[in-house]
């Protein structure tokens, strides 16, 4: 068991459980009324409505379906301070869409992004996780404006049939 006094130890926990996809960690901490606020979380598949995942058994679904959808999924810690029940972090996400997300078939193509994570502790165990970036700058990288999505049409139109035939 993490102890409240070291709120950064806790975060790198989490963020440890998240990279390694321990999840046998998630009772350990988190809140059973655990909630993520995520721009990323789906409507569907996920406890919870459309940007949160609810309760320890949404945090699991949610790291599945990032998971799936992007095998390699990394959080670099970049910065992090802390109070006695607070984190924050300043993190670099790396990963590639090799995975169906949503209706989305892989792209293949690498997404890096920064964000920052605000946790709120409650002695030791995380209630509440706010993950704050731009997911603008998701969509140029997966090759989804206007002008990219001309040349992935062929490939996004064969891997959503094949999504379809599955």
């Amino acid at each position: 068991m993490l102890s409240a006094v070291d709120p950064e130890a806790t975060a790198r926990a989490y963020v440890d459980m998240w990279n390694d996809r321990e999840y046998a960690a998630i009772p350990q901490l988190v809140a059973d009324t655990f909630v993520m606020y995520d721009p990323a979380a789906p409507a569907k598949g996920v406890a919870g409505p459309k940007g949160e995942v609810h309760g320890r058994d949404g945090l699991r679904q949610f790291m599945e379906v990032i998971s799936t959808a992007f095998p390699d999924f990394e959080i670099t810690v970049l910065d992090m301070v802390s109070g006695e029940d607070i984190v924050m972090y300043e993190v670099r996400l790396t990963m590639t869409h090799d995975g169906p997300l949503g209706g989305l078939p892989p792209t293949g193509r690498e997404v890096q992004i920064r964000g920052v994570s605000i946790l709120h502790l409650d002695a030791g165990i995380i209630r509440e996780h706010r993950f704050h970036t731009n997911m603008n700058e998701v969509a140029p990288q997966l090759g989804l404006t206007f002008p990219q999505l001309l040349g992935q049409l062929p490939k996004l139109l064969i891997g959503k049939v094949r999504l379809s035939i599955s």
